[in-house]
């Protein structure tokens, strides 16, 4: 008997009800996104060339992707790469992979910019990661010279591949360090996106976000303790009339907006992400 032969349309059928069966929710979009990955191909071309049979060396890459994808591995890591702001960013096991919520961040960031006067402005990201915030904002904004700091060296050096990627090398500057601590002088904008998981809520998360750097979830108990670093030491980083904007979990909003309160910040806020979920927490240095 011959041995099967295996088109697109085929391999995303069978990939797509495995992975479904395992109770993964983008079952059908993970199972493209692996086959175009290995073919070389968008997950448009896929189905332009559906019925093109696949070579037992495609079979045997994507069969390995598949058995990684079904142990809990996230599709970026296992493509390498994740789109953040429409821009491709390179993502591996050393960093958070950027997620659609913190684009929140980045507008609510662009918002407060737009209020500013015309001409240079400092802007900090703290425990940038990918570098995925400090990049777009650096995309959108000329006139911004953007400090990305991390704890992580392993990140820093994911962050330091995707600054050179997008060619922004000369107005984003890397430091490492805890938090603020690498940070000199004023800035006009503070953005962060720090971890903010209860340490007691991590062993419940999805196995694939367990798959991700414990040190970007872990936001101690009850998932707060950096954050409230943070906002304890922005004041006297930020310039009059600056402003502060930390991502944050979806129940959160409240204690944020009163510790900004707390530490002296004017005018706290809270964005709400796509979902409707309060996700950015925004305040500002009092003017004089």
């Amino acid at each position: 008997m011959s041995p099967r032969i295996w088109t697109t349309l085929e391999v995303l059928r069978w990939t797509g009800g495995r992975f479904a069966e395992q109770g993964i929710e983008s079952a059908r979009v993970d199972a493209e996104l692996l086959l175009a990955q290995v073919l070389g191909t968008t997950r448009v071309g896929l189905y332009t060339a559906h019925d093109q049979p696949l070579g037992e060396s495609e079979l045997a890459a994507f069969r390995e992707l598949v058995k990684r994808r079904l142990a809990g591995e996230p599709v970026a890591y296992l493509r390498g790469e994740q789109e953040f702001w429409s821009l491709p960013l390179h993502v591996d096991a050393r960093v958070l992979i950027p997620r659609p919520d913190t684009e929140t961040l980045v507008e609510v960031v662009l918002r407060a910019a737009r209020m500013l006067p015309r001409g240079p402005i400092r802007i900090a990201d703290v425990c940038t990661g990918s570098g995925a915030v400090a990049i777009a904002l650096a995309r959108e904004l000329p006139e911004a010279q953007v400090v990305a700091t991390d704890l992580s060296r392993d990140a820093l050096d994911v962050a330091r591949r995707n600054v050179a990627r997008h060619a922004v090398e000369a107005r984003v500057t890397l430091r490492e360090g805890d938090l603020t601590a690498p940070l000199d002088g004023e800035f006009a904008i503070i953005a962060a996106n720090p971890p903010y998981v209860a340490r007691e809520e991590l062993a419940s998360l999805a196995v694939e976000v367990r798959c991700e750097p414990r040190g970007a979830l872990d936001g101690g108990p009850g998932g707060l303790d950096l954050i409230a670093r943070l906002v304890a030491a922005a004041l006297p980083l930020l310039t009059p009339g600056g402003t502060l904007a930390i991502e944050h979990g979806a129940t959160q909003g409240a204690v944020v907006r009163e510790l900004c309160g707390r530490a002296g910040l004017v005018d706290a806020s809270t964005a709400n992400d796509l979902a409707g979920h309060e996700r950015v927490t925004s305040a500002r240095r009092s003017s004089p």
